[in-house]
């Protein structure tokens, strides 16, 4: 199961030393197979992305993503992005600059748009409860949307903190699981 990592300045900071710092720390402390660089709010983020991407390249993370902004993460030499569930007309312009694309979904029918467009991956969420993002879907829906979506590597995303909710994930087989907090 591929171990997924997103960062938030609210865990790592917007300093960039202190921000590469903490991700170097995270990093050697975990696994880490797919690492997303997501900020809504920093004012330098391609500066920060510039970082993140490099930190990663050292660290030899298979597939490092930037959060939403496909053409930055080509002009920086990121080998994917993640598309918000706003950009699903995005996939196809990303896939054509060769990008790695993982789209956001939060149902079913989320995840039918994102196989019918190419995507290589999608984040279903929320798993368990999270602030500020709806109900939780449960382990029962995940198993669901696996089982009906063979085909698309779905990643469990939303309120994953502990090990014993990563076991729970772990038994339903999705291609991996996603979190913030869980890696800090």
């Amino acid at each position: 199961m591929k171990k997924y990592l997103i960062t938030d300045p609210k865990y790592y900071s917007n300093n960039l030393d202190l921000f590469k710092k903490n991700l170097q720390r995270i990093l050697e402390k975990n696994s880490i197979d797919i690492a997303c660089f997501r900020d809504k709010t920093s004012e330098n983020f391609e500066e920060l992305a510039d970082v993140f991407i490099q930190t990663c390249k050292e660290f030899n993370i298979e597939k490092i993503l930037l959060n939403k902004d496909f053409k930055l993460a080509k002009k920086l030499g990121a080998t994917g992005v993640h598309l918000t569930s706003e950009q699903f007309k995005k996939i196809k312009k990303a896939r054509d600059l060769d990008l790695y694309v993982v789209i956001s979904c939060h149902n079913l029918s989320d995840i039918e748009k994102a196989q019918e467009s190419y995507a290589n991956a999608v984040t279903f969420s929320p798993i368990f409860d999270t602030p500020n993002k709806g109900e939780a879907k449960g382990i029962n829906a995940l198993v669901q949307a696996i089982n009906l979506y063979e085909d698309m590597d779905i990643i469990a995303l939303g309120g994953i903190v502990s090990n014993e909710q990563v076991e729970q994930i772990e038994k339903a087989n999705p291609y991996g699981f996603a979190s913030i907090r869980y890696f800090v």
